[in-house]
C-alpha cells in the first residue's frame, strides 16, 4: 500500500457538503482508505479575484492504486458531483488534487507529484502540519512545517472552520 495526501477544496454551493462528500467517495475507491482527514479552513482565493472564498481540507489515503490510476478516479468523482473544467483557477463545486504519491517524484503531462504549487499555499500547507508537521517534500527536501512558516502572509488569508 502506498500512502497519499489529496488537497480537497470547493468554493459553491454547499462547500463543506462537498468536501465531506468527495471524501466519501474517495473512501469509496477499491484499494483505497481515507486513513487522516485535516480540519477544514476557509480559505481566500489564490491568483483570481471576484471569487468567494474556498473551504479546503486535506486527506491522508492508503492507496493500492498507481498515482494515474488515483488520478483518474478523482477526476471521475468531480465529474460525479459536476465539475465542468473550462478556464484554470475558475471557481469549481469540488477540486481534488493529489499532492504528494509517497516520496514519488513524477512529472507527466498530465500529472505533476508532488503538486506544483503545493509549497507556496497556505490553505494547503496547514492542514499538511496538521496532519503531518514533519513529513519531507521529496523535491524540496524540507518538512511541512518549515515550507509553512516560510509563507509570506498577504492574500493568503486561512481560518479553520473546524474538523469532522
Amino acid at each position: 500500500m502506498n500512502t497519499a495526501y489529496i488537497g480537497v477544496g470547493s468554493n459553491l454551493g454547499d462547500k463543506l457538503h462537498n468536501c465531506c462528500k468527495a471524501i466519501e467517495l474517495i473512501d469509496n475507491i477499491e484499494n483505497c482508505t481515507v486513513k487522516r482527514q485535516s480540519g477544514f479552513y476557509r480559505a481566500e482565493p489564490v491568483g483570481v479575484t471576484s471569487q468567494d472564498w474556498y473551504v479546503n481540507g486535506v486527506i491522508c489515503v492508503e492507496t493500492g492504486v498507481s498515482a494515474q490510476d488515483l488520478l483518474r478516479f478523482i477526476f471521475s468523482i468531480e465529474t460525479h458531483m459536476g465539475r465542468v473544467r473550462k478556464k484554470k483557477w475558475e471557481s469549481r463545486i469540488i477540486d481534488l488534487d493529489i499532492l504528494l504519491y509517497e516520496q514519488h517524484v513524477i512529472d507527466e503531462k498530465t500529472l505533476t507529484i508532488p503538486h506544483p504549487l503545493m509549497h507556496k499555499r497556505k490553505f494547503v500547507l496547514m492542514p499538511m502540519v496538521q496532519l503531518d508537521p514533519d513529513l519531507i517534500h521529496p523535491v524540496l527536501g524540507r518538512t511541512m512545517s518549515e515550507l509553512f512558516n516560510d509563507l509570506a502572509e498577504e492574500g493568503q488569508g486561512i481560518m479553520p472552520i473546524g474538523s469532522v
